[in-house]
């Protein structure tokens, strides 16, 4: 009996496919890394069963990567991806760590977290969009910036984010 409603579930998962990415080409584009170092520390009342512990956020230090050129403020780098980043946050103190300790909670390490967020700025017409992306995109586009290549790029589901980007040739 189930089997009957396989066939339009393939038919509807394939026009969802279909119609929820697209293509655009652009000839105005910026990519963008955003790489970032942030302290974590794990709070919980038992660090090794508690499924959720609490995590507080302390110091971070950010820079931002356009187009593979090395920004103001980045002092490691580039690295095996070609991305700077910035200086390391200062490490949390025991006494800023205890401060946050609720009463019961065990205290986990500080741990250093390295972060990249991704996007892309494009512009067809008049109308500019900033949609996240991935490091294969980023790349892309640092091949393509300094000849100002234009670019096909695919859209993902709802056109939220670049999902590839490949030169269109002339």
């Amino acid at each position: 009996m189930q089997m009957r409603f396989l066939p339009s579930i393939i038919t509807a998962l394939t026009a969802l496919t279909l119609t929820s990415c697209s293509t655009t080409t652009a000839e105005q584009y910026e990519a963008t890394a955003l790489t970032s170092y942030t302290w974590l520390v794990l709070y919980a009342n038992n660090l090794t069963s508690q499924p959720q512990p609490r995590i507080e956020t302390f110091a971070n230090t950010s820079v931002v990567n356009r187009n593979g050129l090395k920004p103001a403020g980045a002092v490691v780098g580039p690295d095996d991806r070609e991305l700077w980043w910035p200086t390391l946050p200062p490490r949390p103190s025991v006494d800023e760590v205890e401060q946050r300790k609720r009463p019961q909670e065990d205290v986990g390490k500080p741990e250093l977290i390295k972060d990249i967020k991704y996007k892309l700025t494009y512009g067809v017409g008049n109308t500019q969009n900033t949609l996240p992306t991935n490091y294969e995109v980023y790349r892309q586009v640092v091949k393509a910036y300094p000849q100002r290549t234009p670019l096909e790029l695919t859209l993902g589901v709802n056109d939220n984010s670049v999902e590839k980007a490949e030169p269109v040739s002339k």
